[in-house]
């Protein structure tokens, strides 16, 4: 899977995949079931980390997860999220810390949150060669600055500001855009409008493609639930199952039984 073919599939019609991945083991099966793009996402703060958001996730949190993620995939393209503050404060800093991604990690592609204001920095790293993934809408790195996460664009003013924000981001030189948590109408009118893929969460159907959290598809992760998700199973208890199971049998001598012991 490349950049190119992303969007040839939005020409075509064909919708894009794209789930979190933090590890070798997840990023094994969710290449082998056909998912056509991996973020290894600054979200594993809160599903693998335990933290209250993104924000405290490092350059170094994420390469570690992200040279994971690249030895189990063979064939879905591999973008990794730039951390709070690790693109920000230059372009400069923008291009060194988004090199580390595809030098030392393995990425194909990197990510950042943010419209206008990261214009400067979002033309730097395509001109050296980076292709960058953009995310406008709930921005879960601005999750202070916004009172929360809450739908955005529902004010004319607010949508508009969005919708211009997409059309710069695009003339900047990303692949493609992550709409998060804005009206259904919104998410409609900017696919329509770009000539890149939109990949929507919380965006409705009619992006190009659509994402989600790992954890929250599989129910591993219960702290909350979006709207916007649904759980394709209940991974979580089953496992919790399992392994209440095996405390049992530890417990009362039933395992290991001696078909699980050497003689």
């Amino acid at each position: 899977m490349t950049t190119a073919r992303l969007s040839e599939m939005k020409s075509n019609g064909e919708k894009i995949t794209v789930l979190t991945a933090y590890d070798w083991a997840t990023a094994k099966l969710l290449d082998e079931s056909g998912v056509d793009v991996l973020l290894v996402g600054d979200s594993l703060g809160m599903v693998v980390l335990g933290l209250e958001n993104t924000l405290p996730v490092t350059m170094d949190d994420m390469i570690h997860h992200c040279k994971a993620v690249a030895r189990g995939s063979q064939r879905a393209l591999l973008v990794g999220d730039m951390p709070f503050m690790s693109y920000q404060v230059s372009p400069e800093q923008a291009v060194t810390n988004a090199g580390r991604f595809l030098q030392e990690a393995g990425m194909h592609a990197v990510k950042v949150e943010g419209g206008r204001e990261m214009l400067p920095a979002v033309r730097r790293m395509t001109q050296s060669g980076i292709p960058v993934l953009g995310h406008v809408g709930l921005t879960p790195q601005h999750v202070h600055q916004l009172g929360g996460y809450k739908v955005q664009g529902r004010t004319e003013v607010a949508a508009q500001r969005i919708r211009e924000d997409a059309i710069a981001l695009e003339e900047a030189g990303v692949f493609g855009l992550v709409l998060e948590c804005v009206p259904e109408s919104l998410a409609r009118t900017i696919s329509q409008q770009l000539a890149v893929p939109t990949i929507g969460i919380g965006a409705g159907p009619d992006c190009d493609g659509q994402i989600l959290v790992f954890h929250d598809v599989v129910g591993l992760y219960d702290r909350f639930t979006p709207k916007f998700v649904k759980k394709y199973a209940q991974a979580g208890a089953l496992m919790r199952e399992a392994v209440q199971q095996y405390v049992r049998e530890v417990k009362s001598g039933d395992f290991p039984a001696p078909e699980h012991t050497f003689k």
